[in-house]
């Protein structure tokens, strides 16, 4: 089985030049807790919510203020709790946000007004202390997207029936979206261990990143309809049932959460691995060699997000249960490659 292990280690070579070291970052907030998802509203605030928590933050002109709890998220001692956010496509007239949570039952996705009680869409995600996905994002086609873990069942990920181990597809209601491959189901692919990371490129293409049991975590380019390995695979599969990944690495390098496509990359956030990852995207989907950037600088690294001013807007997980925080964890940190 052909490993991207040469690929890895031209990335911790790239990381010593110039180019990488180029990259700067700043606090645009400090003193957070957990920040996990991350959004931008149309008046160029964000939004953000804490996993541990359960609040909604806004960011605006430098300032942290609460939004709202959601009564009844609850943290998981592990990686649950109030992990994905998306704003809706129609925001300046609906006014509606969407989060991923655990409850005392489930992971469920919810709709909601700011201030106002959440409206489940989609219950019934199996949660666990870990494994729960936790990714929320709306695609270019208007549907929303969601990453859900195997929950640590692995066998999940491959029963098309369940909500485990998959990307999910559906209208802001929570129904399935008009095309989706499975019939009536908000299933669009499956074999998924957890993933965490979703964004799309200038070409309506979707990106994933997941991470991986003890040997190799990924970055997929995802289509409808397609299976990708888990737990039969972890890494490259050579198998033609399964897609093989774009991109893997060690999980001591990687151990990926966030995803985003900003300037002709992919940037990829690393818990374990304490760096940000740097893909060169070519125009037809493929990958250039990978890049580390802040490896060891800021800590674990949860969620990257492009914001209105051009910057790439980062987050730190160090008050986390793996995390060491400094005296500024957790941040946000607005990045210029």
């Amino acid at each position: 089985m052909i490993r991207r292990t040469c690929a890895v280690v031209a990335a911790l070579m790239l990381a010593l030049t110039p180019a990488a070291a180029a990259a700067e970052a700043k606090p645009v907030a400090t003193g957070l807790d957990i920040p996990w998802g991350l959004a931008f509203l149309p008046d160029g605030s964000a939004l953000f919510t804490q996993r541990d928590t359960g609040q909604i933050m806004s960011l605006k002109d430098g300032q942290v203020t609460e939004v709202q709890k959601i009564e009844d998220s609850q943290p998981t001692d592990g990686e649950g709790g109030l992990m994905g956010l998306a704003v809706s496509p129609e925001f300046e007239t609906d006014r509606t946000v969407f989060v991923f949570y655990s409850t005392s039952e489930d992971n469920r996705i919810a709709k909601l007004r700011l201030g106002e009680a959440p409206q489940p869409i989609l219950t019934g995600i199996k949660k666990n202390r870990f494994h729960n996905g936790g990714r929320l994002a709306f695609g270019p086609d208007g549907m929303l997207y969601a990453a859900t873990g195997d929950a640590q069942d692995k066998g999940s990920a491959q029963d098309q029936n369940s909500l485990n181990g998959k990307i999910l597809r559906m209208t802001p209601d929570g129904a399935p979206a008009p095309g989706n491959p499975f019939g009536d189901s908000v299933v669009y692919s499956m074999g998924h261990r957890n993933p965490q990371g979703l964004d799309w490129d200038d070409a309506g293409r979707l990106y994933s990143s997941e991470l991986g049991d003890s040997t190799w975590d990924e970055v997929n380019l995802i289509e409808g309809g397609k299976n990708y390995g888990w737990p039969e695979c972890e890494g490259e599969c050579g198998n033609a049932e399964f897609v093989d990944p774009l991109v893997t690495w060690p999980t001591r390098e990687a151990s990926p959460s966030g995803l985003a496509v900003h300037d002709g990359n992919i940037y990829v956030a690393a818990l374990r691995g304490q760096r940000l990852w740097q893909i060169p995207l070519n125009g037809d989907g493929s990958v250039g060699e990978p890049t580390a950037l802040f490896q060891g600088e800021y800590g674990r690294l949860r969620t990257p997000v492009s914001a209105p001013d051009g910057t790439l807007w980062v987050t730190t997980s160090n008050q986390d249960n793996n995390g060491n925080p400094g005296p500024d964890d957790d941040q946000i940190l607005s990045v210029t490659p």
